[in-house]
């Protein structure tokens, strides 16, 4: 582990740590208020979050293999919307575990990483085939996930 895969790291904890502390304090009430412009349930948007970070995880070491990312922000709506729909009752506590597990084990993950790993730059489809860093990715998407959808969550709730 090196210096900046354990900053990195700390900073995805750091920011699920936070969205778990906003979630748990919800109320019942809340944690089913639809967001608007997006349409899905607060809760359903934390769940979400929880979800996704194997996949992003799995991307960040797709490019640190050299390897290109080839998804499409088609294909990334589409998901969002049929995790939408198969998420809509999902439960505060059931989803607060998943965000635990799936977050410290991206952390792991992060950490696992090399510095020439992180360096390493691969096509990015969903960035227009930019030629991106593994660590660019990583900040982009699995460390700044939580801190995007919290700070739209805390509007949306006016909290």
């Amino acid at each position: 582990m090196s210096k900046r895969t354990n900053a990195l790291a700390d900073r995805l904890e750091q920011g699920a740590c936070a969205l778990a502390a906003f979630a748990s304090a919800l109320t019942d009430a809340e944690w089913q208020t639809r967001v608007p412009g997006d349409g899905r349930k607060v809760g359903v948007i934390v769940h979400h979050v929880a979800t996704v970070y194997p996949l992003e995880i799995q991307l960040a070491h797709a490019i640190a293999e050299g390897n290109p990312v080839g998804v499409t922000w088609d294909a990334v709506h589409k998901m969002n919307a049929g995790h939408a729909r198969e998420n809509d009752a999902v439960t505060k506590e059931a989803t607060l575990e998943l965000l635990r597990r799936n977050s410290a084990e991206a952390a792991a993950a992060i950490r696992a990483l090399g510095d020439e790993q992180l360096d390493r730059a691969a096509p990015v489809s969903l960035n227009a085939d930019a030629p991106l860093t593994c660590q660019f990715l990583l900040e982009a998407h699995a460390i700044g996930h939580s801190y995007h959808h919290l700070a739209r969550l805390r509007e949306a709730l006016k909290r």
